[in-house]
């Protein structure tokens, strides 16, 4: 690494730590009150389909009496529901609703119309064809973290 490569990777750094921030604000944003980590949950069950509390604990690397604490929140907002396993009534198996879909899609949405509006607003053509050089080499650096 080069001088000039050790600025680029702090000024790296600092960027996308606040574009991340400011995105996650964004999606965390919302009258429901939807924390980060009960986002993450949302995602992981509507990517991977339902799960036990356990491997949800597991998968976000947070102890088990968060994950209860999450998932009682979000079956209070009915974002997900919990209910036996039909294989083995003594395991509870966590799923996301309709609702906690809807949130998730609407979030999402809300973020990349943000997002949009930035681009078609604030940045010239040059900046903008700049920006869409750079995707693939961010997201191949993305890649090797």
């Amino acid at each position: 690494m080069t001088t000039d490569d050790s600025g680029t990777a702090r000024e790296l750094r600092l960027v996308t730590g606040r574009l991340a921030r400011r995105m996650r604000r964004l999606l965390v944003d919302a009258e429901e009150g939807v924390a980060f980590l009960e986002l993450a949950v949302l995602h992981r069950l509507d990517r991977d389909g339902p799960a036990s509390p356990g491997s949800l604990s597991s998968d976000e690397d947070v102890t088990t009496p968060a994950i209860a604490g999450v998932l009682r929140h979000l079956e209070e907002l009915g974002l997900v529901e919990r209910t036996r396993d039909p294989a083995d009534g003594r395991r509870v198996v966590v799923t996301i609703t309709e609702a906690g879909r809807r949130g998730l899609r609407d979030r999402g949405a809300a973020v990349v119309g943000r997002i949009h509006t930035v681009l078609r607003d604030d940045l010239d053509e040059s900046e903008h064809a700049a920006l869409t050089a750079a995707l693939p080499v961010l997201a191949k650096i993305a890649g090797r973290l």
